[in-house]
């Protein structure tokens, strides 16, 4: 049997504005962006290098869902992005007006530091130890 996580969705208020972030502020690459109609779209976006696993940006569509934008992961880091150089990345997007909440530090599974993305969810920049 052979399985891999293909997507995971984060509820966006509006799929250009997210779009946008994530694509000139975080660097991903725009993957697909399929009308469905009624406005609806199928929206990937994917970091440089990534291993088939992409982002799929959902907007809120009730408000239930708008209630959630931000906060998916209840206010904990629900997101990890790797790199292979911390010290590079880490630069380009604090450059780029990526917002960090905390100071990189070096934990035992590798170096790290806590940023959030354009609505407030909570992400790590980590470079894993070798």
């Amino acid at each position: 049997m052979s399985q891999r996580l293909a997507s995971v969705a984060l509820l966006v208020r509006d799929y250009d504005e997210a779009i946008a972030w994530y694509t000139g502020t975080l660097g991903f690459a725009l993957l697909e962006d399929t009308p469905l109609g009624d406005g609806k779209r199928w929206v990937r976006v994917a970091p440089p290098g990534a291993d088939g696993t992409s982002l799929l940006l959902a907007r809120a569509a009730n408000p239930a869902q708008s209630g959630r934008v931000g906060d998916q992961a209840g206010g904990r880091v629900g997101w990890f992005l790797h790199t292979d150089d911390f010290d590079r990345d880490h630069a380009a997007l604090h450059a780029r007006g990526v917002r960090f909440a905390e100071a990189p530090r070096t934990e035992p599974y590798g170096r790290v530091a806590v940023f959030e993305d354009l609505y407030g969810n909570r992400w790590d920049l980590l470079e894993p130890r070798r």
